[in-house]
């Protein structure tokens, strides 16, 4: 012990020595450089990564602690090998419990790298702050993780959608949005880490009304979450009142936002972590459960879940027209885009009661190298599914009913982590992912996945890894590498060979593809980081053309990457990037995107945090458009969709006022050229030209 002592000393010392080893707990962490280290790229605004954001927030905001931390918690961050994990872990036993954070460069495989990517979400604590826990009411009140939030957004062009109520030139009333331009939203939330959370959250979005009308479901804003969640409860693990999210095993069945899917890391990322039961307090109104949720320990090593929703979703619902029809009403789909502004989707609006109840069983091994689970979830809606009647839809859900098994596992040998999950839906679907993660050096790590979701496989929470938006009618090999080749080099690729065995949507035959990506990057320094990408995808869609019977024809995408992030002082850093892609479809010409951005950040103030973006965009069409991360305020993603031609611009300000009050202000604007208008519909802007403004205060208590 004296020597580890010793060890951890010198490294205090050297810390304090060295301005890059001075680690200070930023106010902020920087989420838009790590995520955009997880993502390949972002080519769609239909995925939920704001979940993710705010998963990775929350772990900023209620710290792991790595003296306690499982393995399963340690899985959770997604930013630390099998590896690693076991290193953490075997170190922590031999020597005792961590005394500093500078302590993980004396574990075999943490590089400064690795460190400085997980210093915001963890911490070292050599006692437990819940150990000599007071009476809850006042670990509430004296929580420093306590926090009310007021945000509010607004376009600043004028849009036909808010215009006053008028009539065609028909005479029928012209469509119009029923609420004001303005976007708000009020959330407060009290945390700590394996104790409690409460959260309450109000939203409404541009377009919508305040109402109070009791009998269509509306009660001033136009969506409410909440939840209030207890952990560590002797034998009660987790308890959980309101809002909350699950994910076990591999996600086949239920997923939450800890999903990543195929990004630039090719190794962490892949396999999933069960977490469990997790509070929601995002404001995506399609994502969660809503009722309550308890795990408990039957013994040390098995674990109970039992999980019990119901709330009402969005659905367009239709009568049958047959009168000798199975339903009298029925609805041909969910509506997941939570835009309740017009009078068609006001009557969508929680149109369908889904009830949702199951539960799962676990087994862990003492040591963690061994876990297993069963699942069980029944999903029921008070009427049924029926899709289109359109030939890709053939072996969708039918139905008010689905009920779904699964089995899981993992399992640690050595450098090597095998981990699957296996699961039937109502019809007799199957659907599978089984990968392996290894070490086959200390700078050499690869993975592989085999996937394979049936046709008639249905699954509504789940979002195990896949190329389509849903695991079905998919089967596919991936294949991922990493390498250090020398000191701040890594190179990471992946190669993911994919099949569709039958129809999709704008597919009108089965089909195949691949995507493949090569990263390399460069550390120059302990703060700076260089990276250059490339990726290809390749997908069959049917041709653009007048032809009888739909013909798929292959449409490939490659993407390219530059990307640079340097801090010369320690109140300035500047970020540059260049990207673009071409697109293809068969053997037609070659379109082409591209965009160039350029960030600096400055700190002139410790109170005063100054950040702003100046982008260049070229696009031929809509298929080249290039998607962009943006900084944003605390709890806020921006990843907007570049096409045409024009600059983008931001400038983002935060502000302590005050020990207790933070302010956030932000101005996007977007200028397009040769343009007369942008948008279209409702959301159409007379000019060249959208600007926004967003305005958040944070009142710390």
């Amino acid at each position: 012990m004296s020597r580890r002592v010793v060890v951890a000393g010198v490294l205090l010392l050297s810390a304090a020595g060295v301005r890059a080893q001075e680690y200070p707990r930023p106010a902020v962490p920087d989420l838009d450089r790590l995520t955009q280290e997880l993502f390949a790229e972002i080519q769609s605004d239909q995925v939920p990564y704001e979940d993710l954001y705010e998963t990775l927030l929350q772990y900023y905001q209620t710290p792991l602690n790595l003296n306690t931390a499982t393995r399963e918690d340690l899985r959770g961050l997604l930013l630390l090998s099998e590896t690693q994990i076991t290193n953490l872990l075997e170190h922590r036993q031999r020597n005792g419990a961590l005394l500093s954070l500078y302590e993980l460069q004396s574990v075999q495989g943490f590089d400064l790298r690795t460190i400085y990517r997980v210093a915001p979400f963890v911490s070292v604590l050599n006692t437990d702050p819940n150990a000599a826990r007071g009476p809850l009411w006042q670990r509430i009140w004296q929580e420093d993780n306590n926090a009310l939030f007021v945000r509010y957004e607004r376009t600043l062009q004028g849009r036909p959608g808010y215009l006053p109520p008028d009539t065609t030139s028909t005479g029928a009333p012209a469509s119009r949005y029923l609420g004001s331009p303005d976007k708000l939203l009020v959330r407060y939330r009290v945390s700590r880490s394996k104790d409690f959370s409460l959260a309450l959250t109000a939203e409404k979005d541009a377009g919508e009304q305040f109402a109070w009308d009791p009998k269509t479901r509306r009660y001033g804003a136009d969506f409410y979450s909440g939840h209030f969640v207890l952990q560590e409860r002797g034998r009660l693990k987790t308890l959980a009142l309101g809002d909350y999210q699950l994910q076990f095993g591999q996600g086949l069945l239920l997923s939450s936002g800890l999903a990543v899917g195929k990004g630039a890391e090719t190794i962490t990322t892949l396999r999933r972590s069960s977490v469990g039961v997790r509070p929601y307090s995002s404001v995506l109104e399609s994502t969660f459960f809503r009722g309550a949720a308890a795990t408990v320990a039957l013994t040390s090593t098995v674990r109970a879940t039992a999980f019990v929703s119901r709330k009402r979703v969005d659905a367009s619902l239709q009568t049958a027209r047959d009168s000798l029809a199975d339903f009298s009403e029925f609805t041909s789909g969910l509506l997941l885009t939570g835009m309740h502004r017009t009078p068609t989707e006001l009557a969508s609006r929680q149109a369908l009661r889904e009830t949702v109840a199951g539960g799962n069983l676990s087994y862990a091994s003492p040591g963690g190298d061994l876990q297993a689970g069963v699942t069980a979830i029944n999903t029921l809606f008070d009427k049924p599914l029926l899709r289109r009647d359109e030939p890709y839809n053939a072996f969708e859900l039918r139905g008010r009913r689905n009920l779904a098994l699964s089995a899981n596992y993992n399992y640690v040998w050595r450098n090597l982590l095998l981990f699957g999950e296996t699961a039937r839906s109502s019809g007799g679907g199957l659907g599978t992912v089984n990968g392996l993660l290894a070490s086959l050096a200390p700078n050499v790590d690869v993975s592989a996945l085999y996937r394979y979701y049936a046709r008639d496989f249905y699954t509504l929470y789940g979002n195990a890894l896949s190329e389509n938006t849903r695991n079905s009618n998919e089967s596919g090999l991936y294949l991922g590498l990493k390498l250090r080749p020398a000191a701040r080099w890594e190179v990471s690729a992946y190669y993911d060979r994919f099949r569709f065995p039958w129809l999709r949507y704008q597919a009108g035959a089965p089909g195949t593809g691949h995507d493949w990506l090569v990263r390399v990057a460069f550390s120059p320094t302990k703060t700076s980081l260089l990276y250059a990408q490339i990726r290809q995808r390749t997908k069959s869609y049917d041709a653009d053309t007048l032809r009888p019977v739909p013909m798929p024809v292959p449409t490939r995408r490659r993407s390219y990457l530059l990307f640079y992030d340097a801090s010369p002082t320690t109140f300035l850093s500047l970020r540059t990037r260049v990207q673009g892609s071409t697109y293809r479809e068969d053997d037609g010409p070659a379109r082409h995107g591209y965009v160039l951005a350029q960030d600096v950040t400055v700190q002139p103030l410790q109170r005063l945090r100054l950040t702003a973006r100046y982008a260049l965009f070229d696009t031929d069409d809509y298929d080249t458009r290039q998607y962009v991360f943006e900084q944003d305020v605390l709890y806020a993603f921006s990843v907007p969709a570049l096409y045409g031609q024009g600059t983008r611009a931001y400038v983002l300000v935060q502000a302590d006022l005050s020990r207790h009050l933070t302010l956030w202000l932000r101005y996007a604007d977007t200028q397009y050229r040769y343009q007369r208008t942008v948008g279209s519909g409702l959301e159409e802007i007379q000019g060249s030209r959208r600007s926004d403004i967003k305005a958040q205060l944070r009142y710390r208590f």
